[in-house]
């Protein structure tokens, strides 16, 4: 799970960063809550929004929600 969360230093060099920010939590159209429950990093102490964070959460929100096979 390391390095989903990627952030930009002042001089625009990727790192990786400690969690998600509300505002990417909010354009994911996900609570603060839930993504604490779904074991999701938050960074409270950020920000900024970066569309690759919000790409990146949508789709790690598909594979939670994703039905599990049944092996029979």
């Amino acid at each position: 799970m390391k390095g989903i969360v990627t952030v930009y230093k002042k001089d625009s060099k990727p790192k990786e960063g400690r969690g998600f920010s509300k505002e990417e939590l909010r354009k994911a159209e996900l609570d603060l809550k839930k993504a604490l429950k779904l074991k999701i990093p938050v960074d409270l102490r950020r920000r900024s929004s970066h569309e690759e964070n919000v790409e990146a959460l949508k789709a790690r929100l598909k594979e939670i929600n994703k039905p599990k096979k049944s092996i029979s």
